[in-house]
């Protein structure tokens, strides 16, 4: 079994759920995707590392960090430098704060990120890629450039073709047709 298969079992075992839920968005759904219990579980982060970092490699990506919106991208974030570094990289990550800081130096993005760095915005699940547009333009008014965005999970639900049309392309690892089976 890959690493790729393993991520994919322990997101459906751990992560999904059906039933009624409401979304973020104000949507109803059939199932919910609770991605941070996958992605804050120690195999989870494991698992993400590797198979993200790869995917990065895919998609011909060459970031000098990885982050997102806090809370859902911060693990997907850590999983992905960590893997860098144990493959004898340099990746560092960064968390975008949903408001600037109110004290000390009041800064919007914290962690491994600097002016003119490239980056890959990720993400734990998009659904209308309002997150990652966010964190994106946060990175974009402090210098960085934005290779692209990078999700563990994509619900299929317009996000990919909004985050297209802003001239991100998006990489998930997977797609909920993937896990809903």
């Amino acid at each position: 079994m890959t690493d790729r298969d393993r991520l994919r079992a322990l997101l459906i075992e751990r992560s999904v759920r059906r039933g009624d839920f409401i979304l973020a968005s104000g949507a109803r759904s059939s199932y919910y995707i609770d991605a941070r219990l996958t992605t804050m579980s120690g195999q989870g982060q494991v698992l993400i590392g590797r198979v993200a970092l790869a995917a990065l490699d895919d998609a011909g990506w060459r970031p000098a960090a990885v982050g997102g919106l806090t809370l859902g991208a911060d693990p997907v974030a850590y999983s992905i430098a960590h893997s860098a570094t144990l493959a004898g990289r340099t990746l560092d990550a960064f968390t975008v704060r949903k408001e600037p800081k109110g004290h000390g130096t009041g800064r919007r993005i914290e962690g491994g990120f600097s002016s003119g760095m490239d980056v890959v915005v990720v993400e734990d699940v998009v659904t209308s890629g309002e997150s990652a547009l966010k964190a994106i333009r946060a990175v974009e008014d402090e210098g960085g450039r934005v290779l692209g965005v990078l999700a563990v999970v994509d619900r299929q639900e317009g996000g990919r073709e909004r985050l297209q049309e802003h001239g991100y392309p998006l990489v998930a690892l997977f797609t909920a047709a993937e896990l809903l089976g």
